[in-house]
């Protein structure tokens, strides 16, 4: 974390005083195995959120950080979508909504052609009221979970967080010269039209990940020679969220949760 943060300072998530964070996020560290050196690790806080009347959770793609001697490595493909995949089979199949913060182009990119049904950038899709109804949940309940201040305004229609570097990510607020760009123009051009980088301006982007994702997950992201290892980790989720729990459930002798063996 020395070497991402070169002397910077963060004050929220997981680096808050109150280590709240920690009991509320999915954390993926990856480490060389040659070393056993850690030289990645993404944080996922998971928000408690109403929808339908229920309560769910949206999975926050939260902080990353690759050590700069790494960030050639291509591992964006497991910091996000390999975290994202597995908990989707771990949910048993069933759509997970997710949410990003974000000022830089290729992230914006990244998560309009990674996830299902995103708003804004993904040009194929309009704004829901879902999208906006979770959008405003986030902002009204969750705004420290991204280092947003409470005096950071917040443009409903567009979803967009004005003057968002004042909650404790300071020291992340870039320009638009140096923020990371999208191989794909229409991104870049997104960004640069919708946020004022001089005032801090991020996009608070709303999607999920659900079948179609993970196909585009696994036909794109994923390097052929890590299928293999993939699919048998796949496999053994799938059996402990669904085929065990059937097995389980379909003995008649034994007790599972409220049920009782027949006398």
């Amino acid at each position: 974390m020395r070497a991402c943060l070169n002397g910077q300072i963060l004050d929220y998530g997981l680096f808050a005083e109150d280590r709240a964070a920690w009991d509320h996020s999915v954390i993926t560290l990856v480490i060389r195995i040659a070393d056993d050196r850690p030289v990645a690790f993404n944080a996922m806080p998971l928000l408690d959120v109403v929808r339908g009347g229920a309560n769910e959770t949206v999975l926050h793609l939260g902080l990353v950080m690759v050590d700069p001697d790494e960030r050639s490595g291509g591992l964006s493909w497991i910091l996000y979508g390999l975290t994202c995949f597995a908990l989707f089979l771990r949910q048993g199949l069933r759509p997970i909504w997710v949410s990003s913060v974000t000022q830089v182009p290729a992230v914006v990119g990244m998560v309009a052609e990674t996830f299902s049904e995103v708003f804004p950038a993904q040009s194929s899709t309009p704004q829901s009221f879902s999208h906006r109804h979770l959008a405003h949940q986030i902002m009204h309940r969750h705004r420290r979970a991204f280092g947003v201040g409470e005096d950071a305004g917040y443009d409903a229609d567009r979803q967009i967080i004005l003057n968002a570097y004042t909650g404790g990510s300071d020291n992340l607020k870039k320009t638009f010269a140096v923020a990371a760009k999208h191989r794909r123009e229409e991104y870049n051009a997104f960004c640069e039209r919708e946020l004022d980088y001089g005032r801090g301006d991020d996009v608070l982007q709303i999607g999920k990940i659900d079948l179609a994702a993970g196909q585009r997950f696994l036909s794109r992201s994923v390097p052929r020679s890590a299928l293999p290892q993939l699919a048998v980790q796949a496999a053994m989720m799938l059996a402990g969220a669904v085929l065990v729990p059937l097995i389980q459930w379909l003995d008649p002798t034994r007790p599972y949760n409220r049920l009782r063996p027949l006398k």
